[in-house]
C-alpha cells in the first residue's frame, strides 16, 4: 500500500509535531526530575522525527529497528551526515 502524496505530506507533518511536542514534554520531565521518561521520551521524540525523514524518502515502516537500520545505510554509511548521529540514535 503506498500513501498518496497529499496524505504523505500531512503525516510528515503530523509526525514532525509529535516529535516538537516530545521535546517540550521532555522539558517538562527534567524540570521535574523525571529522568527515566524523559530519556523516554527524548527516544521518542529522535523516533518520530525519523518516521518524518523516512515518509519523505518513501520508506515506511512502524519497526524501530528497521527504521534505524535504514538510517544508518542510507544517511551514515551513505556519508550524508555525521556518523555521530548514527551512535546517538543506536544508544538509545
Amino acid at each position: 500500500m503506498t500513501i498518496e502524496q497529499e496524505d504523505r505530506e500531512n503525516l510528515i507533518l503530523y509526525r514532525l509535531e509529535q516529535a516538537e511536542e516530545t521535546i517540550i514534554d521532555v522539558k517538562l520531565l527534567i524540570d521535574n526530575h523525571r529522568f527515566r521518561s524523559a530519556v523516554n521520551r527524548i527516544y521518542y521524540g529522535m523516533f518520530y522525527s525519523l518516521l518524518a525523514l523516512g515518509l519523505a524518502y518513501e520508506f515506511e515502516t512502524s519497526k524501530h529497528t528497521q527504521l534505524i537500520g535504514w538510517f544508518n545505510k542510507t544517511f551514515v554509511h551513505g556519508g550524508l551526515i555525521d556518523p555521530k548521529y548514527g551512535k546517538i540514535i543506536n544508544k538509545a
